[in-house]
């Protein structure tokens, strides 16, 4: 069910905004993400960016949720550097997040189409590799 930001989304799209805005700098570091843990906590991070292929900032972000102790995760939000504004997951990062968080609320979209949508949304018929994902259906 896809529904419209709310202002914890917001809160979400502007911790993300900020970091973009203030931690990403030069080709390295392109991408902010925030999400929210269950227990109401932010958690932002940047991606790793290398020419091999480094970590987006949503797979970047699952590390540092877990190293602060926050394994269920919300709802998760990208935001581009040099005011791009929200960007949608890339196919990697949307099955990673489907597979660690199947309830999980994706922030996509722009400007007044800017929305919260499952995860699951994001990846229909999507490959079903662990069996914590049946339990989520």
């Amino acid at each position: 069910m896809t529904r419209r930001v709310s202002p914890a989304d917001d809160e979400l799209i502007r911790a993300a905004a900020h970091v973009a805005r203030t931690r990403c700098r030069g080709d390295n570091h392109t991408m902010a993400a925030a999400a929210r843990a269950q227990d109401g906590r932010i958690i932002t991070a940047v991606n790793a960016y290398h020419f091999t292929g480094g970590p987006c900032a949503e797979l970047v972000l699952i590390g540092a949720a877990a190293v602060q102790g926050a394994y269920e995760l919300d709802t998760i939000v990208a935001v581009g550097d040099r005011d791009r504004g929200v960007v949608p997951p890339c196919g990697r990062c949307r099955q990673v997040l489907l597979d660690y968080f199947p309830a999980l609320k994706v922030i996509v979209g722009a400007g007044d189409s800017v929305r919260a949508v499952p995860i699951a949304d994001l990846l229909p018929e999507s490959y079903v590799w662990a069996d914590h994902q049946l339990d989520a259906e």
